[in-house]
């Protein structure tokens, strides 16, 4: 067959498969991979709905090439909390942060990039990391008031 074979380590797992050269990393966590969490959207890198980590680097995975991520570390949502909801996760259904859900994942994994680089970050440090991360349900408020609260900063 045509098109080269990746390996990408995804949440701590190698996994390996066959991709063609135009194919993205959000295709082979889908297709190659199984995890479907992380979003397909606009499919032109903005609105953030497929955002990962590669190689610790917040990234849109619908622009990665699947062949350039041959021997990358990735973190997907799936990667967050493999046992049950990260506290992020938990913050945004409490606050009604979650509507349709489809920007969610993307959210959820900006948003742990960024609280593993600064727990306890300021409103303005939030909506700068979360600024590539589009909703259209929510109006943003319950998001954000989902993410001062783990960042220990919600007002009571």
């Amino acid at each position: 067959g045509s098109g080269v074979i990746v390996t990408v380590t995804v949440n701590g797992e190698p996994r390996s498969g066959r991709v063609e050269g135009w194919e993205s990393l959000l295709t082979f966590l889908h297709d190659v991979v199984g995890l479907t969490g992380t979003k397909g959207a606009c499919e032109q890198g903005e609105c953030g709905s497929c955002t990962v980590v590669v190689d610790g680097e917040l990234v849109c995975s619908c622009l990665v090439m699947a062949a350039d991520a041959d021997g990358a570390e990735v973190v997907t949502v799936e990667g967050i909390a493999p046992d049950g909801l990260h506290p992020i996760q938990q913050a945004l259904i409490e606050t009604g942060g979650v509507q349709c859900g489809f920007c969610t994942p993307g959210f959820v994994v900006a948003a742990w990039h960024l609280f593993n680089r600064n727990p306890h970050p300021d409103p303005w440090e939030i909506r700068e990391a979360l600024s590539g991360n589009i909703c259209r349900c929510t109006g943003y408020g319950a998001i954000l008031r989902a993410m001062e609260r783990v960042a220990g900063r919600e007002e009571s």
